[in-house]
Formats: C-alpha cells, sequence, structure tokens
C-alpha cells in the first residue's frame, strides 16, 4: 500500500469528481460525501481535501462539468456543419443517442437536484434559456424567421426534456421508425435516404 502522502493515495481531482457523479446518478445530492467518497474510493478522508475547499466546492465543479457535457455538447451540435436544416436536425438528434455528447441520467439528476436548490434552479434555467437558443438559431441560419425558429426551438427542446422527466426508454430500432416522422414534424421537411444512412451509420443501426 502506498504511503498515505503519495499522489496515488490521495487520488485526483478526476478521481474524486467521477465518484461524486456516480452517487449523484445512484441515489441523488444528498449522497454526494466526502465520507462516503472516501469509503468509495478506498481513499483517507482527509485527501479530499487536497484537491477541494469543502463539498460546497465539490458540488460547484459538478455543476461545472454538466454545464461542459450537456450544455456546450448540445451547442456544439447545433453548429455542426450541416447542408440542410434536415442535416442539422441530426446532428442535434445525436446527442439524444450518444451519452459522450449529453448525458441524460445527468441531466435528469441535475433536475431531481433543481428540486432542492434554488441555486441549481438557477443553473437549470439559464442552461434550458442557452440551449433554446441555440436551436433557435439554428433555424434561423436556414432561413426561419425568428418567431418560428424560436417555437420550433423550443418544441424539440421540449419533447427531450419530457423524454428525460418521464425516464422514457426506447429500443435503439423503435426510435430510429419514429426520427424522419419527428425531423417532418420539428422542420416541416422529411428527411431524404442519404441523410438517414449517414444518420443510421454514425449509430451503428442496420435498417431492415
Amino acid at each position: 500500500m502506498p504511503p498515505t502522502d503519495t499522489p496515488a493515495a490521495k487520488g485526483s481531482q478526476d478521481v474524486w469528481l467521477d465518484a461524486a457523479f456516480e452517487l449523484l446518478l445512484e441515489s441523488g445530492v444528498d449522497s454526494v460525501r466526502i465520507l462516503s467518497l472516501a469509503k468509495r474510493l478506498k481513499l483517507s478522508r482527509t485527501s479530499f481535501y487536497w484537491f477541494f475547499k469543502d463539498r460546497e466546492a465539490l458540488l460547484e465543479a459538478l455543476i461545472a462539468r454538466w454545464r461542459e457535457k450537456n450544455t456546450q455538447g448540445l451547442v456544439h451540435q447545433t453548429e455542426a456543419y450541416a447542408e440542410n436544416i434536415v442535416e442539422a436536425m441530426l446532428n442535434v438528434f445525436d446527442c439524444w443517442l450518444d451519452p459522450k455528447l449529453f448525458d441524460s441520467p445527468l441531466e435528469f439528476a441535475m433536475r431531481s437536484w433543481a428540486l432542492q436548490s434554488a441555486s441549481v434552479v438557477s443553473e437549470i434555467d439559464a442552461a434550458d434559456a442557452t440551449r433554446i437558443e441555440a436551436l433557435a438559431r439554428m433555424f434561423q441560419r436556414y432561413g426561419y424567421d425568428p418567431l418560428a425558429a424560436n417555437v420550433r426551438g423550443r418544441t424539440i427542446y421540449l419533447t427531450q426534456i419530457g423524454y428525460i422527466s418521464m425516464k422514457t426508454q426506447e429500443p435503439l430500432e423503435v426510435r430510429m421508425q419514429r426520427i424522419p416522422a419527428y425531423v417532418e414534424i420539428f422542420t416541416g421537411q422529411p428527411p431524404g435516404s442519404r441523410e438517414l444512412q449517414r444518420f443510421h451509420a454514425r449509430h451503428g443501426y442496420i435498417a431492415e
């Protein structure tokens, strides 16, 4: 066993943060406690303080990581290259199928946390506004007027947040079958076979 003053004995900031995310997802924010993390990591409680001032600093780091992953992940997809609005919409749909771009369980955990924290409510409100604005800008780039762009962006976003809040689970095949209709409803244009083939290929789906 390494001496208690070595880096291996302390872990790292990411190690502590990853463990905090696991607890947040498993049991909610009340379970994210320094002693619980230390036990999970088999590290000393005092080693936590090499990386974070206190529990509040850890919680702030959790919020920052969520903001970077989910908000910036979604905004990035709205700005990704696309030849038309249908391709742009499918870029956004990548978020709902690829947890590396947007982590839905984490989103649910954050919104649950907001039920008991006014400061997290403010963070959620700011994230919602940023994400909807990014979706609206995407539509405006493809010629939609500002009001229509905003309404379409809100509809897309609130639909997906509904999926997350209700913990709706769909087999990949079912979701893929529904996506063309969603694209047409959200954009007013049906996706072509080429756009769908590229989208399917990104997610390892083979249509029968």
